[in-house]
């Protein structure tokens, strides 16, 4: 245990808004930024599949053999599990150690995808998330607002897995939900229709300023 406090990061969004661009960016960037503390590491990680349970449960999730495709309740418990094994695992031993850990999703996507797109209650999967987590909320979570439309022209004529594949009306739904919990949760909303480059700047930009917020 470190009395210097680790710090969660968590980008989130729909397919598309380059989030994995911006995550593999910011992984890069953050430990020469000057921002960290020096005796700070940084952790990368991604849900689902932080975990070799996750990697498990992230191939079940995206990939199921179509004999046994989860059920939207089924697939709910399913992304809890790998988040109860991600924050014990991975989350909060990084933190008590004092890290900083850059996740590639986080809570706000299990509301976005189960609650708004799979029409799941939300009161459930609030609950769910605090069991899985321990109460543990990200430090700062960083939106790549992106409008559906974009997305997919941006997908273009990329494999679909099982969530990508549910349907345009299904990703509006997910795209709603992640408006309504940024302004609900006070996420940094980041547009990202810019070109990747700006999207860069604008994350490294909002990640300075919090980060005299945290002194």
């Amino acid at each position: 245990m470190t009395s210097t406090p680790g710090r969660l990061l968590v980008l989130e969004g729909i397919d598309g808004c380059g989030k994995t661009t911006q995550w593999q960016h910011l992984a890069a960037w953050l430990p020469t930024s000057g921002l960290m503390p020096p005796s700070a590491q940084l952790v990368q990680t991604r849900e689902p599949g932080g975990t070799a349970l996750g990697r498990a449960l992230r191939e079940l999730l995206l990939h199921p053999p179509e004999v046994c495709e989860p059920q939207p309740l089924a697939e709910l418990l399913l992304y809890a599990a790998d988040r109860a094994q991600h924050v014990a695992e991975c989350i909060q031993p990084a933190l008590d150690r004092g890290d900083w850990v850059l996740s590639d999703r986080f809570t706000g996507s299990t509301l976005a995808y189960q609650g708004y797109g799979r029409q799941l209650d939300q009161d459930l999967i609030r609950q769910l998330a605090t069991i899985a987590t321990g109460g543990l909320t990200a430090d700062l979570t960083l939106w790549l607002s992106l409008p559906v439309a974009i997305s997919l022209q941006r997908r273009g004529e990329r494999q679909d897995d099982r969530i990508e594949a549910a349907g345009g009306a299904f990703l509006e739904r997910v795209a709603a939900g992640f408006a309504a919990e940024a302004v609900a949760q006070g996420w940094v909303t980041i547009d990202a229709s810019q070109p990747a480059a700006q999207v860069s700047l604008d994350l490294e930009s909002t990640l300075r300023d919090q980060a005299r917020a945290w002194l």
